[in-house]
Parts: C-alpha cells; structure tokens; sequence
C-alpha cells in the first residue's frame, strides 16, 4: 500500500497509479484466495492435514503388517480424505466468515479427535501410537482456542476416549487389554486437561495482550491529534499546516500546473469580545467560527488557526477571484450564526488577505504576502478581502507613447529626423544617455 502511495506522488495531479501485481502467482490466488487472513486460515487447515497423512500412514503400514483388516485402512482413509475437503470447501468458499470464529477452530479440532479416536479404535496392537496424534491435534488449538473451547476440547477428548477404549476392551480384549487401557485412559485424562489449561492461558495473554496494543494505538492517535490539531478548535495547527504547505508545494514542483491560494484571516474586534464577555465566550467565537468555515468551505480546503485569533486557509486548485467567493461564503454564513449561546446576539465579521501561490516561491513570501494583504484590509475598515496578487500577475508597467513621425516618407533621413525632434521635446532630457534600448512603440 505504501509503495502505491509513494508512486501515485510521482505522477502528475490526475493520473492513478497502475494496479500492484498480487505477490502470490494466479493458481496460488485461486488455490489459497486472494484475502490474506482467509489464506492464513486454510494453511493452517491443510497443515493440519499433516496429522491426517500420518494416521493414513500409520494405518496402511498397520495392514501392510497384517494388524488391521484392508477395509478398515479404506474406511478410516475416506473419512480423513472427506475431512479434509469438506473444512477446505468451507473455508475457501467463504461460508466461514458467517461465524464468530471465522477460523472454526473448535469444529475443526473436534472432528480431527474423532477422527483419531476412531483410528485407535480401528489399528489393533499399534493403537498406542495413535495418542500421540491427540496432543498434537490438540496443540494446533492452543494459540486460536478460547478458554471456553479449550475446556470443551478436553472434556470431549477424554469422554470420547473412555467410551472408546470400553467398547474395544470388551469387543476386542486380545489388542485392547484392560491393564493397559487404563494406563492410556489416565494419561489421557492428565495431559489432555493440561493442554486445555495452557490452551487458557495463552488466550488470556493474547487477550492482555491485544488489549494493551488497542490501548497504545488510542494513545498513538490522541498523540497525533495533539501533534497536529488544536486543541481549542480542532482545527490543524500551524506546524502541521506548514507540513501540508510543503506537500502541496512539492505537488506543483512536480505537477508544473497544480494551484492554490493563502488566505490569512482574522476574526474582526476579537479583544473587544474578550473585554467585554469574558475569554470563555471568546473561546466560543473561535470554535463556532471554525466549525462555521469548514461547512462553508469546500473539502478539499484546509483550515488551521495561525495563532489567537488569526486562521490560516489553503484553498486548492483555485484562482483568487475563485477563492474569493468562498470567502464570501463564509462571511455570508456568519452574519446569520450566534457565536455564543451566552451572549445569543453576538455576530462576528472577518478580515482576509488573499493571495495566490507562485511556483517558485518560498512559502513564507507567499504568507507574508497575505498577511501585508490582511493588514490593507483592516486599513480600509475590516470585514473585506484584499487580494494581493503575485508578482508573476501583476500587470507590468505601461510603455510610454512613441512619438508620432513626421508626415512624409518613412525613409531614413525622416527617421532620424523624427528621433531628433523626440529628443529636443519638452519633458525629455537633453543630456540623457542613449546607451540603453528605447522603449517599443
């Protein structure tokens, strides 16, 4: 995203960047999805198909030995093979994100134990190196797994483990004998609940933990609100304003066509309000004049208080002319609005120096440009826009008239003739040099 960001600023104002080419290849995209926490789900779903490959090994190697009959390896196999393509079809078709575990850790863990139960039920004299398989199942859960999903796990491992190992031991006593089915039954029943237990404890770690990154990330924000807006009006302060100046600036070096203006403006008779109602209404006049600009200004418009009671407006891609309506606006709108709720009656006016931006130009010229524009409109009776163009538009100096030649012929003789009589006119100098050009007619 970054990178994104970084090439569109190296285009001009108006072109948009090139999509991104995805990391991942197309048949990745296709197999694993485009989203990358959907993709981290169905990696560690097929990850945990790992386990499954082993207990299909394990079974095939246990008839290829003789100790389980071929069509117990077919059925326990296609219960693993369904297992697998029916959690994978849910996960890459979405319909996971319907629940509030989007990741269905405990469905998944649940069928895996039953899964494995049912091929310690089914390998004869190797069923003990089925167990194994339980706590490794039962790990993939420790770092997702609630501590409510934990406990659930557990019992649901231990119970279906107990029924299971009663049901061979008396259908099957030859390869399930009961002395050491108690042994795997109290084994089972200690390491289970002490995974579910560690299961508990990292999710409320996880949880501190997640809490604590929540906490530091409201205060990095209060942090750069601070660092960046006012806190009386909300509005940007003048160090970030200076900050969004430079960017603009940097827009037009590499635009060559991006414009904007300054406008510096100054609530008229500020001391006065605090004088007479007290600086919690002036405080109010500064907040509600804010909040009055920004609804009268355009988006795209940045508004930030200078100091005390002067604001500092960018009004982007406009002429003078342009922006001055837009302060007009504003001025239209305040003559209507209460500053105060205290002091009801209380209208406020502004005066602005405006300007426009000349490529080029340091950014203090500019302000201080609008601010020698500000000062001519409180000269002239406040509540008005001067505007003080740049010194790219401002209108050069007339040529003086060139004097008519004489009646005749245009040849040389009468053009010197006429340059002599120019110069011995009233008004022009005798002993002028005449080393500079003249100016054209």
């Amino acid at each position: 995203m970054q990178a994104g960001v970084r090439l569109s600023m190296n285009l001009p104002f108006g072109l948009t960047p090139p999509m991104e080419r995805s990391p991942h290849s197309t048949w990745s995209v296709w197999l694993l999805s485009g989203d990358p926490k959907q993709r981290l789900r169905i990696m560690r779903s097929l990850m945990a198909a790992n386990v499954f490959a082993a207990c299909a090994l394990m079974a095939v190697y246990a008839a290829w030995m003789g100790f389980m009959a071929a069509s117990d390896v077919q059925l326990l196999t296609g219960a693993i093979v369904l297992n697998c393509a029916l959690w994978y079809a849910i996960l890459r078709s979405g319909l996971n994100l319907r629940f509030s575990d989007p990741a269905l850790t405990l469905p998944q863990i649940l069928a895996a134990l039953s899964i494995i139960v049912g091929a310690y039920s089914v390998t004869g004299p190797v069923h003990g190196s089925t167990m194994m398989l339980l706590v490794l199942v039962l790990v993939f859960g420790v770092f997702n797994l609630q501590p409510r999903g934990a406990r659930i796990a557990a019992a649901y491992t231990v119970a279906l483990m107990g029924v299971a190992q009663l049901i061979k031991m008396e259908t099957d006593p030859v390869n399930y004998p009961f002395k050491l089915e108690i042994v795997h039954f109290l084994l089972t029943a200690a390491i289970v609940p002490t995974i579910s237990r560690l299961a508990a404890q990292l999710s409320s770690m996880r949880a501190r933990l997640q809490a604590q990154k929540d906490e530091l990330a409201q205060a990095l924000t209060r942090i750069q609100i601070l660092a960046t807006r006012d806190e009386l009006t909300g509005l940007v302060n003048r160090r970030h304003m200076m900050d969004v100046l430079q960017q603009h600036r940097k827009r037009l070096t590499r635009s060559g066509y991006h414009r904007f203006c300054l406008a510096l403006l100054d609530i008229d008779h500020f001391k006065r309000v605090n004088d007479n109602h007290g600086h919690g209404v002036g405080d109010d006049v500064l907040r509600r004049f804010a909040a009055v600009a920004q609804t009268a200004l355009r988006d795209t418009d940045v508004l930030a208080r200078w100091g005390g009671e002067e604001f500092l407006l960018l009004l982007n891609d406009t002429t003078p002319e342009q922006a001055e309506i837009g302060l007009e606006r504003v001025r239209e709108l305040l003559a209507d609005t209460p500053m105060s709720s205290e002091v009801p009656q209380l209208r406020t006016t502004f005066s602005a120096g405006l300007t426009a931006y000349d490529s080029g130009e340091a950014l203090d010229a500019c302000i201080e440009r609008a601010d020698r524009a500000l000062y001519e409109a409180k000269a002239q009776g406040r509540n008005r826009t001067v505007i003080h163009q740049n010194p790219r538009e401002r209108s050069p100096t007339a040529p003086l008239p060139a004097s008519p030649l004489p009646c005749g012929s245009a040849d040389s003789a009468s053009l010197v003739a006429a340059a002599l009589a120019r110069d011995t006119t009233p008004g022009h100098a005798q002993n002028e040099p005449h080393d500079e050009p003249s100016t054209p007619a």
